[in-house]
């Protein structure tokens, strides 16, 4: 028996929830929204935090991280000790900042290099162009919402195009490996994350 923990990783509207839910259908598998349980485990969302301050919304988000990565390490010595022999998965979709969440960098960071025979932490960087990003984002707004917080300058698409490719650059250096995810449905996104990773029922 052992588990196999997929965390996606890329910038906003790099199509990380969409991919990570069509992953844990490949999988049959549970999947986790980092964002939604940040919500769940303070009352907020991501956004009303990141606004009341930074750094309380990092805590949160570093927190929830370490919540998921515990949860499923006792459930998987659970499963073991019950005689179980499938490989067990868990899909984690990630917020688009954590890469400037110098905390959770580290858990991350921690949790892969004790990878094993029995439990692994597999980091998959979704990319995508900051064009693509950004027309993502823009619709997103004609759509009646707003732009991020840390977008409203006077010049938000430069704003925007100089921390998503910095972003970039900081998650192909952490990833175990890279998909590109442009133009691609989250069904084949999700196949090919399965095919590069070997992974199976």
């Amino acid at each position: 028996m052992g588990e196999k923990i997929l965390l996606l990783l890329g910038p906003k509207h790099s199509g990380k929830t969409s991919a990570a839910l069509a992953l844990a259908e490949s999988l049959r598998c549970r999947c986790i929204d980092l964002d939604a349980l940040i919500e769940t485990r303070t009352g907020k969302t991501p956004r009303t935090l990141y606004r009341e301050g930074v750094e309380a919304f990092r805590r949160a988000e570093a927190e929830s991280l370490t919540e998921v990565l515990r949860e499923s390490f006792v459930a998987d010595r659970a499963a073991s000790a019950s005689g179980g022999e499938d490989t067990r998965y868990t899909v984690v979709s990630t917020g688009g900042g954590i890469i400037d969440n110098g905390e959770a960098v580290s858990v991350i960071k921690a949790s892969a290099s004790r990878n094993n025979a029995k439990r692994s932490v597999v980091l998959v960087f979704l990319e995508v162009s900051a064009k693509t990003a950004w027309n993502r984002i823009c619709r997103g707004v004609e759509a009646g919402g707003e732009l991020p917080p840390f977008l409203q300058t006077e010049t938000p698409e430069e704003t925007h195009r100089l921390l998503h490719e910095r972003r970039n650059r900081a998650y192909k250096d952490i990833a175990s490996f890279t998909v590109v995810a442009e133009r691609k449905t989250e069904e084949a996104i999700a196949a090919e994350i399965l095919r590069r990773g070997r992974f199976c029922r």
